[in-house]
């Protein structure tokens, strides 16, 4: 049976949505990385990783390759970079949102409600 397009983009999202896999994408834009460097820059145990990038590879979103008996990532592809890119601008945004909401709610104060003789 087929998937529908919205379970597979949801499915997408779930796969994204775990800090060490975000980390671990962000690590790679520089450029392929080994698991040691990738261990050292996120603080993780190496089995957390190691599941972590498992899920990244399953997903097609890193490739692996052993360099003699160092495995060393790369991202997929440019698009990985690009969405990571986008989902940025997005959050900032939001964000920037929040802060003006933030900004206007410390800086006003609310009328007092009025009394039944004043409505």
């Amino acid at each position: 049976m087929r998937v529908p397009l919205y379970q597979a983009k949801a499915d997408f999202f779930r796969m994204l949505g775990h800090p060490v896999r975000i980390r671990v994408l962000e690590l790679l834009q520089d450029g392929p990385k080994p698991v040691r460097e990738l261990l050292a820059a996120i603080g993780v145990e190496p089995s957390s990783l190691s599941q972590q990038l498992a899920v990244l590879r399953r997903s097609g979103m890193v490739t692996a390759a052993r360099e003699g008996s160092t495995v060393v990532y790369s991202l997929a592809g440019g698009e990985v970079a690009e969405l990571l890119a986008t989902a940025r601008r997005i959050l900032a945004q939001v964000l920037t949102g929040q802060e003006e909401l933030l900004t206007e709610l410390r800086g006003t104060t609310e009328a007092p409600v009025p009394t039944e003789e004043e409505q």
